[in-house]
């Protein structure tokens, strides 16, 4: 069940504890989450959880992915800051902002307009302006704005979507939760010529399915 709205932890290092924790260790991430406040990329009325290594639900069914699995995800796309990446559900913008804080470029698509709107408005509140929120399919990617040299899927599906694949630089990492949604293993791919070649596991998970055209239905 999830927890009814509480006092507030006390701020981003309490993130920074969890996600050590957890087995993070990628400094850089640890230092984004130093930076980015997540209180401000919560509802209203969950900005007393903010700090808390939980999710958090947001309109439209949806929910914050967990930071300590936000920033096993990140870590796994081993950013040095000169990649353009490419994000696949922004949700309220977490960690497209943590994204933002670690690449060159990010651009993240969001398939339901009041939650990229309110995203925008939070990465714009927080002074990020290295990052574009695009309305429209996940799973069709941005093929305007290919190739990416980074790909982190926020949904499920049991396999990932061609146009991803053929998105992805020669060479790249793509991150993407593999299974049908609700339980599935986050997996890290690397890119060789045309095809994805698995890396390993990255994390257990428990994420929403990824809705679209080279996705899973709706229900």
């Amino acid at each position: 069940m999830m927890p009814h709205p509480g006092v507030a932890a006390r701020g981003p290092e309490d993130l920074v504890l969890a996600c050590r924790a957890q087995g993070v260790r990628d400094e850089r991430v640890l230092e984004a989450f130093r930076r980015i406040r997540r209180e401000g990329f919560v509802p209203p009325e969950w900005i007393g959880q903010a700090y808390r290594d939980r999710p958090i639900p947001i309109p439209r069914g949806q929910v914050t992915t967990q930071p300590s699995l936000v920033a096993h995800m990140v870590a796994a796309l081993r950013l040095s800051g000169e990649e353009r990446v490419l994000e696949v559900g922004t949700g309220l913008g977490f960690q497209t902002a943590i994204l933002a804080t670690l690449a060159a470029e990010v651009f993240s698509i969001e398939r339901f307009p009041d939650l990229a709107a309110e995203a925008e408005g939070n990465l714009r509140a927080a002074g990020l302006e290295r990052v574009e929120v695009v309305v429209g399919d996940g799973t069709l990617g941005l093929p305007a704005h290919a190739p990416f040299h980074g790909i982190v899927v926020s949904a499920a599906a049991p396999s990932v979507p061609q146009p991803l694949v053929e998105q992805l630089a020669d060479g790249g990492l793509l991150v993407h939760p593999v299974g049908w949604g609700g339980d599935e293993i986050v997996t890290g791919y690397r890119k060789q010529v045309d095809r994805l070649v698995p890396e390993g596991p990255v994390t257990p998970a428990h994420f929403v399915r990824l809705v679209g055209e080279h996705g899973l239905p709706e229900n």
